[in-house]
């Protein structure tokens, strides 16, 4: 059985036992959260939701927060003078999906 679910502005396709990085979201480690946002679940039967399938949960574990690897944004533009240098480190959430409830 898996489940499409809505989290951080985002469509994800989880499965039970799985690992996923998520945007950050304010739940302590160990944790348990529940995503009400599904908007599919597929297996023997399936389910669509217009936008979201009526009484479907997901139910996760928050194993750790963290921080991405830097990425860098340059700005240049040629025979200006003009540079700009900055990094980014986005962070995130990863959980682990414990029980889909259809």
């Amino acid at each position: 059985m898996y489940a499409i679910i809505e989290t951080g502005g985002k469509q994800i396709k989880v499965q039970e036992g799985q690992e996923i990085y998520i945007e950050k979201i304010d739940v302590a480690e160990g944790e348990t959260v529940t995503f009400d946002k599904v908007l599919f679940v597929g297996g023997e039967t399936v389910k669509v939701g217009s936008p979201t399938v009526e009484g479907a949960t997901v139910t996760a574990k928050v194993q750790k927060h963290g921080r991405q690897k830097k990425i860098i944004v340059f700005k240049y533009k040629p025979k200006k003078n003009y540079r700009r240098k900055q990094g980014h480190r986005q962070p995130y959430t990863k959980v682990v999906i414990e029980k889909i409830n259809a």
